[in-house]
């Protein structure tokens, strides 16, 4: 072992580095498999636990926080864009449940009737300010406040009854928020200036008709502006750097580049357009990507992957393949806050084929998208940076992304901190 550690060292491709190599392939594989039974993929990072560096004497959620603290994001865009955005998937919400949520600067209750329609409302009552969703019943289709028990009707926001008064106000009700459930999720529409929805979200044919099924799902938080997360589609160039090293790296950049892992490389090919009308609200990303082993053509990890953005927060990336099918990862980006995005992936894939395909799959893309959080956490926001010829895709796609900000959006302060 000390032999093949000293050739890894020197660079020479000798017949123990080969093996040593092939031996950590076979054991990622063996892990694989082991990951292959039926059961989905389920992986969540909590706050802080990826994308910064660790500091001596701290725990990690302190080495979080300090960073966060000190961290000066720079002049930043608003920090809601007008859009659809994931509240929750459809079976964390049975029939007459009701769940509060904080996002988007708002604090929202949502609930499900008896005959599964779902509603969003204002989470405070107005009488005396109780939360609705915070011990209040699902009453036929309204949501009953837990404090009084005034009813307020899901549909208008309208209250219907109150227990102890003969006549209910006309001006008594609560704001009402327009929603959807498309592809096994909850969504809602935020305009800052109430404008109702101007696009609906597209549904997945082979997952409504279930050709597709649930193969698992990530989740993360972002210490970073909504922006930043889709305006990498456009940054082909930090592919090759970022993403080129091998998976088997991880998703620590300190060590992603070593030359333990120099065997394998990732190839991206990848081009960046918005859509023309009456899709303005949509832009698409075709990747081709290919992998190399000792610098030989693996052609089993040819993959083609075209990513469809559906305004600020939705991703659709289907995965094609020549003989180990199809599928798609759903990627959804909520601002819980202003510098905090919840992004969440799920994967769909044809049920003839192994589950461990749709969780390598889910797993490789958890380790590179892990590889963006750590420079997200870090960075700061430019709104004039340096650019050079080949990333005139950047400016690009901030030009199309400023569609989804009105006039009256709110801005944050030039230097305001991350620690909400």
């Amino acid at each position: 072992s000390g032999w093949c550690g000293a050739a890894l060292l020197a660079g020479e491709p000798g017949r123990g580095a080969l093996l040593f190599h092939l031996f950590l392939l076979l054991l990622f594989l063996l892990v694989l498999l082991l990951l292959g039974c039926s059961r989905p993929l389920v992986l969540r990072r909590g706050p802080g636990q990826v994308g910064y560096l660790p500091a001596p004497g701290l725990s990690r959620r302190e080495a979080a926080r300090r960073t966060r603290r000190s961290r000066r994001p720079g002049v930043l865009p608003p920090p809601f864009p007008n859009g659809w955005y994931r509240l929750l998937d459809s079976a964390q919400l049975p029939r007459g449940a009701a769940r509060s949520l904080a996002l988007l600067g708002e604090q929202l209750a949502v609930f499900r009737t008896q005959d599964g329609q779902v509603y969003v409302v204002d989470a405070y009552c107005p009488h005396l300010g109780a939360n609705l969703a915070a011990g209040g019943r699902v009453v036929g289709n309204c949501i009953e406040c837990p404090f009084h028990g005034w009813q307020f009707r899901g549909e208008d926001g309208k209250c219907t009854r109150i227990p102890y008064a003969e006549k209910v106000p006309d001006f008594a009700r609560v704001r009402t928020w327009p929603s959807c459930e498309v592809n096994g999720m909850l969504l809602v529409w935020y305009h800052c200036e109430g404008v109702g929805p101007t696009w609906a979200v597209p549904e997945q044919r082979e997952v409504a008709t279930k050709e597709w099924v649930f193969r698992g799902q990530t989740e993360h938080w972002v210490d970073a502006h909504i922006q930043e997360i889709p305006e990498n589609a456009a940054d082909t160039a930090h592919l090759a750097f970022v993403h080129g090293p091998a998976i088997l790296g991880g998703s620590d950049l300190r060590y992603t580049r070593s030359k333990l892992w120099d065997f394998m490389k990732h190839i991206w090919k990848a081009e960046w357009q918005p859509e023309p009308e009456p899709n303005e609200h949509c832009s698409r990303l075709l990747l081709q990507h290919t992998a190399t082993v000792f610098g030989k053509h693996v052609s089993l990890m040819d993959l083609t992957v075209s990513a469809r953005q559906v305004g600020p927060g939705l991703v659709f990336l289907l995965f094609e393949h020549a003989f180990l099918g199809r599928g798609i990862i759903l990627q959804t980006v909520t601002p819980l806050e202003p510098l905090l995005q919840n992004v969440v992936h799920t994967i769909y894939y044809q049920k003839n084929m192994p589950a461990i395909i749709p969780k390598f799959i889910l797993r490789a893309e958890c380790i590179q998208f892990e590889r963006d959080i750590s420079i997200w956490n870090n960075k700061q926001y430019l709104p004039k940076p340096l650019l050079v010829r080949e990333d005139s895709g950047i400016q690009k796609h901030r030009r199309w992304y400023a569609q989804f900000y009105s006039a009256k959006s709110t801005r944050l302060p030039a230097q305001q901190g991350l620690d909400w």
